[in-house]
């Protein structure tokens, strides 16, 4: 059984027991967050799609641990203007277990 959740802007597909880094949550490590933007659920043969999301379904998360990225270096440059200009950017993200996928 998996299914397609949407958090942070973007869409997962996850099953039970998986690992997947998100979106910075305001959340401590080891707490518990629901997702209930739950847009699929695949369980056997069965395939549920939500318009838009699927009511009363939802996806248990528990934080592991916050970080940041690897560096992405974002380089502007003019030909023939002599402008260069270099930056850096390590984007935020929790990184989470998927507990167990509810659909009522």
């Amino acid at each position: 059984m998996y299914a397609v959740i949407e958090t942070g802007g973007k869409q997962y597909k996850v099953k039970e027991g998986d690992i997947i880094k998100i979106e910075k949550l305001n959340a401590d490590q080891g707490e518990v967050v629901e997702v209930e933007k739950v847009l699929a659920v695949v369980k056997d043969c069965e395939t549920v799609f939500g318009k838009p999301v699927i009511e009363g379904a939802k996806a248990v998360l528990k934080v592991l641990e916050h970080g940041k990225g690897d560096k992405i270096l974002v380089f502007k440059y003019k030909p023939k203007k002599k402008y260069r200009k270099t930056q850096g950017h390590r984007q935020p993200y929790t990184q989470v277990v998927v507990e167990k996928i509810e659909v009522q």
